[in-house]
């Protein structure tokens, strides 16, 4: 079964020493190694690292980055490519050379470079090498019987060649996840085979206050929740049932061991001090109680299983950890029975009409605010 984790930090844009994003970046990884040093694979940062890429705002990066107990994956955004190639990005940061692909947690990771085929600016291309390699990595994928994770700068409708291709290839293999920046704000597409976020930006946010991002595929279903830094431990999410916004064929394929008339309620919990307690709630109903499943340092795993009627259902689930603080999560969820037509799932082409929309419970505020769509040029 698929069980691949990672935190996300949005678009830094680090300029010079003293630049507000780089104190961000600290707290973050801060927040990394104490509430999440355990039970995630990796933390991501989806380009545009470096405003101008200069060598000096890379080695301010790497200096943020030292104290980074988590494993790091990143990539380059159009703001990293604007001296013409990447040389400064990949000397200072060690990066890897992409495209690259690696299993983690059941999941094919690929990761993409989508800035260094075109011309500069937001000229997205993967080029024609990287097209054919990623359309061959996709069917090894699926020989290997692994869902794959695609990380790449911006969204692939945004790709100036091949993007009706490349949603092609969504449909055609098995493509869950597409974790991107680039807009500046919070945002989820769903084409109805894979769930495309985008992240908002550390160094130029307008939506709101900075913050992260936990993604979990975990069955092929995908889960996703935004938090501030204003708020303080500890941070639930809900993995199971998938909310009807997530909803794909991967997740509508999940198997489920539960009864007739039941559901199985999942959440994965993290705090630097221990989770003691778990409970779920059923719409409006009362407060059952979880068990606890596994536990790895500041991760835990709860479950139940409850009885539920048909159709349309919200399920909140509920912790406190050992010094009394709290946190919980959301979904809404569909439950198949005689007589029901479940819901269409989305067609498929990748394109802008099939964002989710606002979600504010997950931190999706559905203004837009980015220099890409409705904020100021940066």
């Amino acid at each position: 079964m698929s069980d691949l984790c990672w935190m996300q930090i949005g678009d830094l844009h680090v300029t010079a020493e003293g630049d507000r994003c780089l104190a961000d970046l600290r707290e973050i990884v801060a927040v990394a190694n104490t509430m999440f040093a355990d039970g995630v694979d990796f933390v991501f940062l989806p380009g545009d690292n470096a405003n101008e890429g200069a060598a000096a705002q890379y080695r301010l990066i790497r200096r943020s980055l030292d104290t980074l107990a988590l494993p790091l994956r990143i990539i380059p955004g159009d703001h990293d490519f604007v001296p013409g190639n990447l040389d400064a990005y990949r000397e200072a940061l060690g990066a890897h050379d992409l495209p690259r692909a690696e299993t983690i947690g059941g999941v094919r990771c690929v990761f993409l470079d989508i800035v260094s085929a075109g011309s500069g600016g937001p000229d997205f291309r993967l080029g024609a090498p990287q097209r054919t390699w990623l359309a061959q990595e996709l069917a090894e994928a699926d020989r290997l019987d692994l869902p794959t994770a695609l990380f790449m700068h911006a969204f692939a409708a945004d790709l100036r060649d091949a993007a009706d291709e490349l949603a092609a290839l969504f449909a055609q293999h098995r493509v869950v996840a597409v974790s991107t920046g680039h807009t500046h704000y919070n945002e989820i597409l769903n084409d109805g085979h894979a769930i495309s976020v985008a992240v908002r930006s550390t160094g130029q946010v307008e939506e709101g206050p900075v913050g992260f991002a936990v993604t979990v595929v975990e069955a092929g279903a995908v889960a996703w929740r935004f938090r501030t830094l204003e708020h303080p431990s500890p941070f639930c999410i809900v993995t199971a049932p998938t909310d009807l916004r997530l909803l794909t064929a991967a997740s509508e394929a999940r198997a489920s061991s539960v009864p007739p008339g039941h559901m199985e309620v999942r959440a994965r919990a993290w705090s630097p001090h221990e989770i003691v307690h778990a409970s779920c709630r059923i719409a409006d109903g009362p407060l059952l109680a979880m068990t606890r499943q596994a536990s790895h340092g500041t991760m835990s795993v709860w479950r139940a299983v409850v009885a539920v009627s048909p159709g349309h259902v919200g399920v909140t689930v509920l912790v406190e950890d050992a010094v009394g603080r709290t946190d919980e999560d959301t979904v809404n969820a569909w439950i198949p029975g005689p007589g029901l037509a479940p819901p269409p799932l989305r067609e498929t082409d990748g394109q802008d009409r099939f964002r989710v929309g606002a979600w504010p419970e997950k931190g999706i505020p559905g203004g837009r605010l980015g220099p890409n769509r409705n904020g100021r040029a940066w």
